[in-house]
């Protein structure tokens, strides 16, 4: 007996044709709405792809690949909403709402949980995004205004200062 391919499959209900590729679909939607309310969904599939090939990757080679901060800033638009700006715009990668927000990414392969914030940069809000060395990715978000101030152009900025939820 031949294997059957029931992801081709369909059934009749209701009045139209229901194939079970169609329902998992569905299925992966009603997960990303609950897992990213506020996120834009026609990202997710990169999002999740790019993570994923960023680990195969390294688990195969040992090395990485120079994709984390596109991970980070695809991490802030599926789960904060933020809308991107375009490759290499100067001062902050996205809005939200009337806010300009600078991603900044901590890769898993980092000995300190640390970022350098560039201060002349037109931002008003910073999103941390940390990817660990599991690929677990996680982020916070803090008003500039909030930051620690020290002199010069440039701020370093700890994970363990950001608060942890809001």
């Amino acid at each position: 007996m031949a294997d059957i391919d029931w992801a081709d499959r369909a059934f009749y209900d209701d009045g139209e044709w229901v194939t079970w590729t169609e329902i998992n679909e569905q299925l992966r939607y009603q997960e990303w709405q609950a897992k990213y309310p506020n996120g834009i969904r026609s990202l997710i599939p990169y999002f999740e792809d790019l993570l994923s090939l960023a680990e195969s990757y390294h688990f195969e080679t040992g090395l990485h690949l120079a994709v984390y901060g596109d991970i980070g800033e695809l991490f802030g638009a599926i789960t904060y909403g933020i809308c991107l700006n375009k490759r290499f715009s100067q001062g902050s990668d996205g809005r939200l709402g009337n806010d300009h927000v600078e991603i900044k990414t901590i890769t898993p392969f980092k000995n300190k949980d640390v970022v350098v914030i560039d201060t002349s940069g037109n931002f008003n809000k910073l999103l941390v995004v940390k990817i660990n060395e599991a690929f677990q990715v996680s982020g916070r978000m803090v008003d500039r205004k909030l930051l620690l101030k020290r002199p010069g152009r440039y701020n370093h900025v700890r994970w363990c200062d950001l608060p942890s939820a809001q």
